[in-house]
């Protein structure tokens, strides 16, 4: 039995798409089932309700082998790590008192950098990670950078104003991942019953780019100009809070990008046992994804 959390989100999604084309028993954890698509409501067995909940975990963990673990976003949280590794907390009881035997969460990169305890969400991400290994279950935690779909936020002023928004500079280069590797890479280690023991796995693009050579990209792609514009972090801060989000979780967005240029996402090594064998360019993104967003927006 497999389990899946967030199988409505844009990855857990994709994970339990390729999950069922294995044949396996799924199990899912969801708020509203509704909002499973039909032809997949009857291939499921569904728990309904918060994975952050223990009464919840304890029944979705009952007999299974596996678990696809993504802790959702939570604005209100009092700190990054409170949002993941307490969110997290009842899962990892559960794991422990229903004999879960391998879990593949997602995660962030920047363990043993410089930045890895002061990265806002990433420092978030470990400590749930951490929590997670400490359940002595069989580990694999996908380390990742930005999301290129992240972009599509902001379809609508690529769109009508020609440009998108980031508080990085322009010239700043960084790996990113397209949602649909990390649910593919996901999704083969879910369906594999032989890896033992715990690692991270990064999962990247193929390139580094900078944000200038994104919006280069993607104007080619889109046949209309495209510029890159940086937000100073301070007003994006204001933005965060104005959204709703409280003190500690904007910090920890502002804290996490400038992690992020000090060099949180350098220095892995990827692991080419689970390595797709072409994964997506960000052009290819661009051609397959963001420019049909674009044209429809």
């Amino acid at each position: 039995m497999i389990v899946i959390t967030t199988p409505t989100g844009n990855i857990g999604s994709r994970v339990l798409a390729h999950v069922l084309e294995g044949g396996q028993p799924v199990r899912v954890v969801v708020r509203d089932p509704e909002k499973l698509p039909a032809d997949v409501r009857g291939r499921v067995e569904v728990v309904q309700g918060s994975h952050g909940d223990a009464d919840v975990v304890a029944r979705a963990f009952k007999g299974a082998d596996t678990l696809f673990w993504l802790c959702p976003p939570n604005r209100q949280a009092a700190s990054a790590v409170e949002a993941f590794a307490g969110f997290t907390r009842p899962a990892a009881e559960a794991m422990r008192s229903q004999g879960v035997q391998r879990v593949v969460s997602i995660s962030s990169l920047g363990r043993n950098t410089p930045y890895a305890d002061h990265a806002g969400l990433g420092t978030g991400a470990l400590a749930m990670d951490d929590l997670i290994a400490g359940t002595g279950v069989a580990f694999r935690a996908l380390a990742l950078p930005s999301f290129m779909d992240n972009l599509l936020r902001q379809k609508k002023i690529i769109k009508e104003q020609g440009r998108f928004n980031g508080t990085s500079s322009g010239s700043w280069r960084a790996p990113t991942v397209a949602v649909r590797d990390i649910a593919a890479v996901a999704a083969k280690l879910l369906l594999d019953p032989t890896w033992t023991g715990q690692e991270e796995v990064p999962v990247t693009g193929p390139e580094e780019l900078s944000n200038e050579d994104m919006a280069a990209i993607a104007a080619e792609v889109l046949g209309r100009p495209v510029r890159y514009r940086q937000v100073p972090k301070p007003a994006y801060r204001e933005r965060l809070l104005g959204l709703g989000m409280s003190e500690a979780m904007a910090q920890s967005m502002i804290d996490m990008v400038t992690a992020n240029e000090n060099g949180l996402y350098e220095g892995f090594t990827r692991a080419p046992q689970y390595a797709l064998d072409a994964p997506t360019t960000f052009r290819q993104w661009c051609e397959d994804t963001l420019k049909p967003a674009v044209l429809s927006a």
